[in-house]
């Protein structure tokens, strides 16, 4: 089990000022890590812990929320410091208490303003997570070529080996290779969050919008979107705000579908076969815009 000391010290060094926090108190963390919020009574500190090999889960976590961060656009828990403790790796960072009701209309403006931070190529400088799964940030200046062999060639690949290849492969291998025309544009590298279903937004006390857990990259801002609307929770008062500072492209529908897919396909590696007909239903459905 983790020292709270030792995390207490990591912090304290981290943030240049001492930290000697009372016994910690559990918090949700969500289906992959446990959480704690550490406090002195002046200074609250979330600090999510896993196994000792998944600090580079962290690290990338905490490189994401800094990146977010710098863009000044929305706010995120700032990082504090990632780090080793009592055989635990752990992340510490801002906390924000959540709960209340906010802005969607200022979350879709702020999102959009994230998204016009934009790179010379699509990926990361670093790979990362979506949820326990490894994804593969290699840089690509072709967003066709980076989707088909970052994303969803990743995750067929990875369902092969899970055992579904004799119910995808076949419908995959036509997917890659109309990619190109369901694509059907040449979108700028914006910083996405990456992960961006309803669970990974809230509102602080103040109404402000928060958005956190990310899965960091630069892609088609359109990816951040189709999720949005993958799961629910954000609302019209959200995506007309967005649209009114940057309409999405012409095709989006069809885009929506194909980045959503994704997210499908990691949810059937991660959860098992109760999302293996949404899967083939979504590949038919694009499978049909070709013809």
């Amino acid at each position: 089990m983790s020292n709270w000391d030792d995390i207490a010290a990591q912090i304290a060094a981290a943030v240049g000022c001492p930290f000697s926090p009372r016994p910690p108190r559990r918090v949700g963390g969500g289906c992959i890590n446990r959480a704690v919020v550490l406090t002195d009574g002046d200074r609250q500190v979330f600090v999510k812990l896993n196994r000792a090999d998944r600090l580079d889960m962290f690290e990338a976590e905490g490189a994401g929320l800094a990146a977010m961060a710098e863009t000044g656009s929305i706010r995120v828990p700032r990082p504090w410091c990632t780090g080793i403790s009592g055989g635990e790796s752990f992340l510490a960072m801002e906390y924000i208490d959540l709960g209340g009701r906010g802005d969607a209309a200022a979350a879709g403006r702020q999102l959009a303003a994230l998204h016009q931070a934009c790179a010379e190529h699509f990926g990361w400088h670093r790979d990362n997570t979506i949820g326990s799964t490894p994804q593969r940030n290699r840089w690509n200046p072709d967003w066709t070529l980076f989707w088909r062999n970052e994303r969803l060639g990743f995750q067929l690949d990875l369902a092969a080996h899970n055992g579904y290849s004799g119910r995808l492969r076949a419908r995959g291998e036509r997917l890659m290779d109309a990619l190109p025309a369901l694509i059907g544009h040449n979108p700028v590298p914006s910083l996405l969050h990456g992960d961006l279903w309803g669970g990974n937004l809230g509102f602080a006390g103040d109404g402000q919008p928060v958005i956190f857990d990310p899965a960091v990259y630069y892609g088609d801002r359109e990816a951040d979107l189709a999720m949005t609307e993958l799961f629910g929770g954000f609302g019209p008062a959200f995506h007309a705000a967005y649209d009114e500072v940057w309409p999405v492209d012409a095709g989006y529908p069809v885009r929506r579908t194909l980045y959503n897919l994704y997210h499908i396909l990691n949810h059937l590696n991660l959860f098992g076969t109760g999302y293996l007909g949404q899967a083939e239903t979504m590949i038919d459905r694009l499978l049909a815009e070709t013809r």
